[in-house]
């Protein structure tokens, strides 16, 4: 059985979005999948891409063909270079203004956490310099207070 990666269409007419399955090569162009491994939308701007790049690069190791359109899918976001043995290649989609990738997501998420982190032991480390001073500006004002008492005894 050949097995293709092709897109399957959904969608009205003039409003397109496509799903990317793996499919038997004789079946249908919307015809029951094997597997569905992706999404794209072709009218957003720009076009939205999300393929599961792991059940991609097993598909590819065990043979499957795929069609001409979904080889450009592929090579943008850095899948098919992946599978060719390219060990520079990455994802070169494009993101929507005011969107991060989720990557860069994880990655201002943890520098957020780790600013925190450091601001919440600055805070710590001033309360306690406080404290320090505090308890030292005391102490003088305990003995005074203690000399005084001596001396209204006397």
């Amino acid at each position: 059985m050949a097995v293709k990666i092709r897109l399957k269409r959904f969608g009205k007419k003039k409003a397109p979005f496509y799903r990317v399955i793996v499919i038997d090569g004789r079946a249908k162009r919307d015809g029951r999948a094997i597997e569905e491994i992706g999404k794209y939308h072709p009218l957003s701007n720009p076009s939205f891409i999300e393929i599961d790049s792991d059940r991609a690069q097993y598909w590819l190791s065990v043979g499957a063909q795929p069609s001409d359109q979904v080889r450009k899918l592929l090579e943008l976001t850095g899948d098919w270079g992946t599978y060719k043995g390219d060990k520079n290649a990455k994802s070169t989609v494009e993101v929507p203004a005011g969107k991060v990738s989720a990557e860069e997501q994880i990655k201002a998420t943890a520098d957020a956490a780790e600013k925190l982190k450091a601001e919440k032991a600055a805070e710590a480390e001033k309360a306690k310099k406080e404290a320090e001073e505090a308890a030292k500006a005391e102490a003088p004002a305990e003995e005074a207070a203690d000399e005084a008492a001596e001396a209204e005894e006397k």
